[in-house]
């Protein structure tokens, strides 16, 4: 059992990275830190396509990372 979830952590850490690597940046620089706090502001978030489903990835593998170092601590 033990290796399972040793096996499935290593996993969720592969596509946790993966998924994070993948993800565009928001904007570099001063202006783009301004910028991109203004787009946040007034809602110009991308909810659709191939940002959503990385964002929605990198959620579901960093709860489950989470979740499976917490068991594998708790069994030792």
């Amino acid at each position: 059992m033990k290796i399972f979830l040793m096996i499935l952590l290593a996993v969720a850490s592969l596509i946790l990275i993966v998924s994070v690597l993948m993800q565009s940046g928001n904007s570099a620089g001063l202006s783009g830190s301004i910028a991109g706090g203004a787009e946040q502001l007034f809602g110009k978030k991308k909810s659709k396509g191939y940002e959503a489903i990385l964002a929605k990835i990198t959620t579901v593998a960093a709860v489950l990372f989470v979740v499976l170092a917490i068991v594998l601590v708790m069994m030792e």
